[in-house]
């Protein structure tokens, strides 16, 4: 008889009791998170793309790794195209992105047999900018900025009096990201409205950060980028209305500021399945993701949308919402996320 079944009925269930709990502590080996977001998950996240959601995703990986320091996590911020074009080709697991994915992206990752979920993590309103010294511009016209940013405009759209007659004679500076960016599709597509069609002739650079500095180091400069670049410069940078309305939360949530825009983040499942890491650290993520979205100085969605777009994540629903143009399929976001599911 084992030394066990010698004991008093009690004594023995108490034992196998504590027994049982020892053996649920040790788990399997450590490859899964604790409820909390820690725990011994181990392992390396490779991300790259837009230098606009690089804020985002680095206060979430910043988090997660300081709870799970077995973690590697590498966020890169060389554009939304460039991070596509290493995603696609299995370089990446995850792909930071400040518009939708393309037709030409996604034969790219057909190819290579990468399927991918797309996850709205926030918006952004990009926010035309210039130097606090300048004392005579605060707002804009889409059709101003089409005559100053246009193809056209090229070495001959120079002052700012020619773009607002009242404008002072006097040369105008333009900076702006670079054609890999997200954010230059954007833009070129809403304010030029063809994608990719831009002046050449300005300061261009992936780096925000840089253009941040060249605006607010010029007092005849004016650029572009996200909306968080410029909450955190408000020091030393001036927002222009854009169609009388100015870029803040309310404005870029709702819609009515014209330079709104979703944000994104792209998981490919194939990593999912091979790289234990990454489920985990997207749960963490998106459970965490209005504090992230806040604390890079973005605009969470709004409650509705951010649960369907958790229910992309959860139900783990491939492929795209937007139509080749850019556009969500059915109308809205919320409404195009739903049709997919």
């Amino acid at each position: 008889m084992s030394s066990i079944a010698r004991l008093s009925l009690p004594i023995a269930a108490v034992l196998l009791l504590a027994l049982s709990l020892v053996l649920a502590a040790c788990g399997d080996g450590g490859s899964s998170a604790s409820e909390d977001g820690g725990g011994s998950v181990s392992g390396k996240i490779s991300i790259e793309g837009s230098s606009t959601v690089l804020p985002i995703t680095q206060a979430a990986s910043e988090a997660f790794s300081q709870e799970n320091p077995d973690v590697q996590i590498s966020v890169g911020g060389a554009g939304t195209g460039d991070g596509f074009e290493a995603f696609c080709a299995g370089e990446t697991q995850i792909s930071d992105a400040s518009r939708p994915i393309e037709a030409e992206e996604q034969q790219a990752c057909n190819e290579k047999g990468i399927e991918y979920i797309e996850i709205p993590i926030a918006y952004d309103g990009i926010s035309v900018v210039v130097n606090t010294q300048n004392d005579f511009a605060s707002d804009i016209t889409l059709d101003e900025l089409k005559t100053l940013w246009e193809p056209q405009a090229e070495g001959k759209i120079t002052k700012w009096s020619q773009v607002r007659s009242e404008w002072p004679d006097q040369e105008i500076t333009l900076y702006g990201p670079g054609t890999e960016s997200g954010t230059f599709d954007f833009f070129t597509d809403k304010v030029v409205g063809e994608e990719g069609a831009s002046r050449s002739d300005y300061q261009a650079s992936e780096d925000d950060n840089v253009l941040v500095q060249g605006v607010a180091g010029d007092p005849n400069a004016l650029g572009y980028f996200g909306f968080s670049y410029y909450e955190n410069n408000q020091d030393k940078l001036k927002a222009l209305a854009v169609d009388g309305v100015q870029p803040n939360t309310d404005t870029i949530r709702s819609g009515e500021y014209p330079l709104s825009r979703p944000l994104f983040i792209y998981v490919s499942t194939q990593a999912l399945e091979e790289n234990k890491a990454i489920e985990p650290f997207v749960d963490y993520y998106l459970d965490n993701l209005d504090q992230f979205v806040e604390q890079a100085k973005y605009v969470t969605l709004p409650s509705s949308l951010e649960k369907e777009s958790y229910k992309q994540w959860e139900d783990r629903t491939t492929g795209t919402v937007f139509t080749d143009e850019g556009e969500p399929k059915g109308g809205d976001l919320e409404t195009a996320l739903k049709q997919s599911q």
